[in-house]
């Protein structure tokens, strides 16, 4: 497999989570020493992934992975 079959194998995947999904969820977290006590603070932080770019996405992953296969053909 050349770079591009992999850069578009890996668009697809995330084109996939981003239309099943609706994005991509993770936990931030903060700790601050204050004298002996250790304070955390975790936020639940978001990335939203429109269906439309995740559409383009999907079709520009087809489209690399399509050249990357014509050109090891080649």
């Amino acid at each position: 497999m050349n770079g591009i079959t992999i850069v578009g194998i890996v668009l697809i995947a995330l084109a996939i989570i981003g239309l099943t999904f609706g994005g991509v969820s993770y936990n931030d977290r903060d700790t601050t020493e204050i004298g002996p006590i250790d304070v955390t603070v975790t936020k639940k932080e978001r990335i939203h992934i429109p269906p439309a770019l995740a559409i383009a996405g999907l079709i520009g992953g087809g489209l690399l992975v399509m050249v990357g296969m014509r050109r090891r053909a080649a």
